[in-house]
C-alpha cells in the first residue's frame, strides 16, 4: 500500500466513537507441504506455516478488548495443491478448526483455489457457504435475489449482503461467476466463459498473460455475469435511498491501481461502472494479489487489496482489524498489512497509491 498517501495517518485520528470493528484476512492457501514457490518459481510460499499465521490472527482478534463483530475471509483458504494430493477436505478441516476458535462469525469469499479444490455444488453445501449470515429481512425487497430453485442450480452465483449496524451494509460478490474452474462443463456459464477466454487469450497456457492486449484474461481470474451486476445495482440503489454506507467484498480486485494489470476481474470495468453510479459505496476489499495494493479512486471509493498470508514469512503476519466510525474507517494492520485511514466520500479528488506492477504475486 502507498507510503505517500495523503489519508494514511495513525489509527487514532478523529474524535468520534468506534461503531463496530471487523477482521480481514486473505489468501491463507494452507497445505500440509514444505515451503515452495509460485507457478513462476520466483516467490516463496509458506504452505504449512500459513496455519500458524491464522492461529496468531485468531488469538489476537480474541484478545482485543472489544472483539471484531465479524471477520471477512477474502478467499483462497486452502491451496490448489491439496486437490493434487487428494487432501482438500482434510486441509479445509484443519483451517476451519482454527476459525471455530474465533469469537465472531466468519464471512467466506470464494477464490480460485476454492474452485481448484471443490465444485460449486460442494461449496454450496460446505462450511464455506456463509450465506446463512445474510440480511434475511430484506430478501423480499430485491426482485433479483436468487430463489431457492436458482440457488440450487449449477448456474447460480454466490453473493449476498448483510447489515451489521444501521446505515452500514456489506456486499459479498462472486468474482468467479464467469470462470473456468469450478463450473460444471455442461453449464451455459462455463461454455460462455470458455468462449470468452479463448477469444481474449490465444495462448496454449491460458494462465499466461504473455502477449495479451487485456492481461486480466487468464484462467486463474474470472468475472461477473450481467445478472449479478444487475443484482448489485439493485442493492446499491436501496443503499443510496436509505443513505447507507456500503463496503463491497470480492476475491479479485476491480481497480487497476489497486492491483497490477493481471490480477483483475475479467470485466472489472463493468463492475466499476455500476459502483461509480452509486454514492453509497465507500470501499472495495479484495485479495488475490499477494503483495497487496491500494488506491482512492476518482469517485472517492477506497480500493484495498490485502496482502496474502501464503507469501508471508514466519517472522511476520498479514491480517488486520478495521474500526468503523461515522466519518471514516481505520485499518489497523499486522505484519505486512500497513495501517490506513479511509475517510468517506467528501473530497472526490483521486489520490493514488503505488501501482502494483509485479504480476508474479498472484494466483
Amino acid at each position: 500500500m502507498a507510503e505517500d498517501l495523503g489519508c494514511r495517518q495513525g489509527a487514532t485520528t478523529g474524535t468520534s466513537e468506534v461503531l463496530f470493528s471487523f477482521g480481514v484476512i486473505a489468501d491463507i492457501q494452507y497445505a500440509d507441504l514444505e515451503d515452495g514457490y509460485d507457478f513462476q518459481a520466483t516467490r516463496r510460499r509458506y504452505y504449512r506455516h500459513s496455519l500458524y499465521h491464522l492461529q496468531s490472527a485468531v488469538d489476537e482478534w480474541n484478545r482485543e478488548e472489544v472483539p471484531p463483530q465479524f471477520v471477512l475471509q477474502l478467499g483462497d483458504i486452502i491451496d490448489g495443491f491439496n486437490a493434487q494430493h487428494k487432501t482438500s477436505e482434510k486441509a479445509l478441516a484443519r483451517v476451519m478448526k482454527i476459525f471455530k476458535k474465533l469469537k465472531a462469525p466468519v464471512h467466506h469469499i470464494w477464490g480460485n483455489h476454492e474452485l481448484y479444490n471443490f465444485s460449486r455444488n460442494y461449496l454450496r453445501q460446505s462450511v464455506l457457504n456463509s450465506k446463512y449470515l445474510q440480511d434475511q429481512t430484506l430478501l423480499s425487497n430485491f426482485s433479483r435475489d436468487q430463489s431457492i430453485t436458482e440457488e440450487a442450480s449449477a448456474e447460480s452465483y454466490y453473493a449476498y449482503h448483510f447489515c451489521p449496524k444501521a446505515t452500514f451494509r456489506f456486499i459479498l460478490l462472486d468474482t468467479y461467476d464467469l470462470s473456468i474452474p469450478g463450473r460444471d462443463h455442461s453449464t451455459q456459464k462455463y461454455q460462455d466463459s470458455l468462449l470468452l477466454l479463448r477469444k481474449k487469450n490465444p495462448n496454449e497456457n491460458m494462465n499466461s498473460p504473455v502477449g495479451l492486449a487485456e492481461h486480466q484474461f487468464v484462467q486463474f481470474n474470472g468475472g461477473f455475469s450481467q445478472d449479478q451486476l444487475d443484482w448489485l445495482d439493485e442493492v446499491l440503489a436501496y443503499a443510496d435511498k436509505h443513505q447507507e454506507k456500503v463496503v463491497i467484498v470480492g476475491h479479485i480486485p476491480i481497480h487497476p491501481y489497486s492491483s497490477n494489470n493481471v490480477c483483475l476481474a475479467w470485466n472489472y470495468k463493468d463492475a466499476l461502472a455500476v459502483i461509480d453510479s452509486h454514492p453509497s459505496v465507500v470501499c472495495f476489499l479484495a485479495g488475490h494479489l499477494h503483495d497487496g495494493g491500494y488506491c482512492l479512486d476518482s469517485h472517492g471509493v477506497h480500493h484495498i487489496t490485502l496482502e496474502g498470508i501464503i507469501e508471508t514469512p514466519p517472522e511476520s503476519n498479514a491480517f488486520g482489524t478495521v474500526y468503523v466510525y461515522d466519518d471514516r474507517m481505520v485499518l489497523k494492520g499486522r505484519g505486512r498489512v500497513p495501517d490506513l485511514v479511509m475517510h468517506y466520500r467528501k473530497d472526490h479528488s483521486a489520490t493514488y497509491g503505488n501501482h502494483a506492477t509485479d504480476s508474479t504475486a498472484l494466483q
